[in-house]
């Protein structure tokens, strides 16, 4: 197997275990006996578990660094906020599996250095979103329309009554109108 694949699948066996028993709780041996692979072998990819969580929160984040990157050369305007909020969204998306790792093991991530990134990074994304001048109530909104992103793609997606596409819609629909308010302002 080639040494990228092998790299994904110790983050995805990694991730899913995180996930099972916690990160605390999970050991490399652990991991290596899930992959069926040596401790060695595995310490030839990643040498402690920061180490491996740190890369899938690289590889899964990427997007989040391109969004970024293009929302840094856009004028503040409401169609540039809205854009700011849809690509977030199909970037929590993609990255589910680790935002939902960073939400059941928040003590942990805040000792990791990945949890300071992921806060650099959204208030970074706030700051785009946001008026520096505008109202506290509009700034409030701005912020809430991230976290109603977060909230909705996250504790939505466990209820059983509505449609994966339908919910994402509604989410989506709740965080622009609520840019929107801020923005008129």
């Amino acid at each position: 197997m080639a040494r990228g694949n092998t790299r994904q699948r110790i983050q995805d066996v990694a991730l899913e275990l995180f996930a099972e028993q916690g990160y605390e709780k999970t050991s490399l041996r652990e991991i290596a006996e899930r992959l069926d692979v040596t401790k060695a072998a595995l310490y030839y990819h990643f040498k402690t578990k920061e180490d491996i969580i740190i890369g899938i929160f690289q590889d899964l984040t990427r997007p989040m660094d391109e969004l970024l990157a293009w929302a840094s050369e856009q004028p503040r305007t409401l169609e540039t906020k809205r854009e700011i909020l849809r690509r977030y969204q199909v970037c929590l998306l993609a990255a589910a599996p680790l935002f939902r790792f960073m939400h059941e093991n928040q003590a942990t991530v805040r000792e990791l250095s990945i949890g300071l990134t992921f806060k650099e990074r959204l208030l970074a994304l706030y700051e785009y979103v946001q008026e520096p001048e505008a109202p506290l109530k509009d700034r409030v909104r701005a912020m809430s329309s991230i976290f109603t992103l977060h909230a909705g793609t996250f504790f939505l997606q466990n209820t059983d009554e509505d449609d994966p596409d339908e919910k994402r819609e509604a989410v989506l629909e709740v965080a622009l109108d609520l840019i929107e308010q801020a923005h008129r302002a």
